[in-house]
């Protein structure tokens, strides 16, 4: 049986360059190098105002809201959810969330694939990354 528990994840800060409107602290408690077969998992957090950034993902992903208020685009399309809501994301569709609320907005994304690459449109620092492959991640 593998298990995560999300009250004790090391969560890695990650901002966007020349946006400082992207800024997130994130983690992947769950992807193959970590023992899954089929699926992943990540966790973000994001506080009042900041952004996750744009970006694109190799397979479908489910956003589970499981604390605050966030606005999400997927594509051309744009909502609010909030505590308990979910989003669904298609293969390489564009997309972003903002925290709109007053406290820290905490989400998981469920894919259903062990191994996917996110792509994103602004450069994290500091390493300038771009793309995260969740196959090569862990190695």
């Amino acid at each position: 049986m593998i298990t995560v528990n999300l009250n004790n994840l090391q969560l890695n800060d990650a901002q966007g360059e020349n946006r400082p409107d992207i800024q997130t602290r994130a983690t992947f408690p769950l992807a193959s190098a970590l023992g899954s077969e089929n699926s992943a998992l990540v966790y973000f957090e994001l506080e009042p105002g900041k952004s996750l950034g744009r970006h694109t993902d190799s397979v479908e992903e489910l956003l589970f809201i499981l604390a605050g208020n966030v606005e999400v685009s997927v594509g051309d399309e744009q909502g609010r959810l909030s505590q308990g809501e979910i989003a669904v994301v298609p293969t390489m569709v564009p997309h972003n969330l903002r925290n709109v609320g007053q406290g820290t907005a905490k989400v998981l994304g469920f894919f259903g694939e062990a191994d996917f690459v996110a792509t994103f449109d602004v450069p994290f620092l500091p390493n300038h990354v771009t793309v995260f492959d969740t196959a090569k991640m862990f190695s």
